[in-house]
């Protein structure tokens, strides 16, 4: 008799105590909660055999769900992202493979990503192109498609990136590029730079994402698609692709019900200039009229095309990214039902190595079942500082590694990571409160602080 200690319907840790167990043909299965335990009961058979596992890359075109998004960081080599966007994006995919989700991911793959920074003496930012070899990385497919951009039909191109999570389940992620001998050089550069260019080049991206990755999708076999998730705007035109398809396979007129129970989409954006936005003239010289103008107008407003409007026109659900987060979209667009769900993060890939040591002794099982961590609370404080001290001391080696620095191991330590824009409030480090508590350490040289962050090129604000 073969005991698992995997909840067989959720993939959580299970509780092998009475009434969470099951026999069922020669093998005890235990579950994380009645709820499970009821739904093995109704189709036992579906559950005891779990889902398969397949070998990294292996097709399996049985995909029920489709993920969709601008950028994604499964690997710091690879530049395919920028920030936390693409940080959450990743998180969210990693946490799919471990709970064996089946899902499929679109993105593109950029041959010059975003930028590295450099600083000048003056502490401006400069921005390099990244230099990397897609090959190492990613899998060619050996299928394309074309999109129309500027009455040129351009060829697209897949790689593959297998996310494989703790039960070797994979995720794949199909990143889409242009960069092929078949189109015109300009064309070739469109997947170059993320959020790079002009208006026009980011429209041009998102038809490439959004249109072109439903087509992709098609043309690799996964015929069994339920869910399209637009993980931001930036994927929107692939609910206008959705429509058009829908329109030319019934040709019954536009069926708006049809694409809506297939779409969720997920805003991250709370400032109004963080939409994306279209004018019209550009969006019929960029694709044209995939659908009659007066109905994206309709779908994605008067005047211009906003990706966040269609999307949430064209969604059966939409959430924001916080509590906080989900009251502000829903005054930002008050006629429409937006939920919220809180922003994780894959603990096991975030966790420290001195802090992984120390959950490994106290907490069985906690890479596989992160509610678990919540009984860290029991953990020795002595120990909890230990891991603590190893950590901090292993940044302060890395600093002094890279630019020679020493920095006093027994102050406070005080870390800021996020893009360089006035939204994300980084001056708020350096304002004083009533107290004068952040001055006195200044001052007194009992802190140390970092801050790490990057300016959207085109724009000057936080360069400096």
């Amino acid at each position: 008799m073969t005991n698992i200690a995997k909840d067989p319907v959720c993939g959580m840790a299970a509780r092998a105590e009475e009434g969470f167990v099951i026999f069922h043909q020669g093998e005890a299965y235990a579950f994380c909660s009645d709820l499970c335990r009821q739904t093995f009961l109704a189709d036992p058979e579906k559950y005891a055999r779990g889902y398969p596992v397949r070998a990294p890359g292996e097709a399996d075109t049985t995909r029920r769900i489709a993920y969709f998004s601008m950028e994604v960081a499964v690997d710091p080599r690879m530049p395919t992202y920028s920030g936390g966007l693409g940080v959450l994006a990743g998180d969210t995919l990693r946490s799919c493979a471990d709970l064996t989700i089946p899902i499929v991911a679109v993105s593109l793959l950029y041959a010059k990503g975003y930028f590295d920074q450099k600083l000048d003496e003056w502490g401006n930012q400069q921005e390099l192109s990244v230099g990397w070899e897609p090959s190492r990385f990613v899998r060619l497919l050996p299928v394309t498609v074309r999109v129309p951009i500027e009455n040129r039909s351009v060829v697209v191109r897949a790689w593959q990136y297998d996310i494989t999570g703790y039960t070797g389940y994979s995720v794949p992620l199909i990143l889409l590029d242009t960069n092929i001998d078949e189109n015109a050089q300009p064309d070739r550069e469109l997947t170059a730079s993320l959020y790079g260019g002009d208006e026009r080049y980011r429209l041009a991206q998102e038809v490439i994402l959004g249109m072109g990755g439903v087509r992709m999708l098609r043309a690799l076999g996964y015929t069994q698609l339920q869910r399209f998730h637009l993980n931001e705007g930036h994927a929107s035109l692939l609910a206008l692709e959705l429509l058009r398809e829908q329109r030319d396979q019934v040709n019954e007129g536009w069926d708006f019900d049809s694409v809506r129970s297939r779409c969720v989409f997920t805003t991250h954006t709370p400032v109004s200039a963080g939409h994306d936005q279209f004018s019209y003239d550009l969006v019929k010289g960029v694709l044209g009229e995939p659908v009659p103008l007066d109905l994206m107008q309709m779908l994605g407003g008067r005047e211009r095309l906003n990706m966040t409007l269609l999307a949430l026109n064209l969604s059966q659900y939409v959430n924001g990214v916080a509590k906080k987060h989900g009251e502000v979209s829903q005054e930002m667009f008050p006629g429409y039902s937006i939920d919220s769900i809180t922003n994780g993060v894959h603990s096991c890939t975030w966790t420290c190595d001195s802090f992984k040591k120390l959950y490994d002794r106290h907490i069985a099982g906690w890479a596989n079942d992160f509610f678990s961590l919540r009984y860290a609370i029991s953990i020795p404080k002595n120990e909890i500082w230990e891991a603590h001290v190893e950590a901090k001391a292993r940044l302060i080696e890395e600093v002094h590694r890279r630019i020679g620095m020493s920095l006093k191991p027994d102050v406070l330590t005080i870390g800021f990571a996020r893009r360089a824009t006035l939204y994300k409030r980084t001056d708020l480090l350096f304002s004083d409160c009533p107290a004068g508590w952040w001055r006195s350490l200044q001052l007194s040289a009992r802190c140390n602080s970092f801050l790490r962050g990057r300016r959207i090129r085109r724009m000057s604000q936080g360069k400096t």
